[in-house]
């Protein structure tokens, strides 16, 4: 198994967790810029939940 396919299995066995990390490190951007660039963070957001 490559390391690929490992990385698949992780996430695939924690993906909620992901998640919620993910919501986190946008609230504190959010936080950080004041909402400066909350298009963009949410944009990246939804990206990398749909790569999930």
């Amino acid at each position: 198994m490559d390391i690929v396919d490992q990385i698949k299995d992780v996430v695939a066995d924690h993906e909620e967790q992901i998640e919620q990390g993910i919501d986190a490190v946008a609230d504190a951007v959010d936080k950080v810029t004041g909402g400066k660039f909350a298009g963009q963070v949410d944009q990246a957001q939804d990206f990398l939940k749909d790569k999930i």
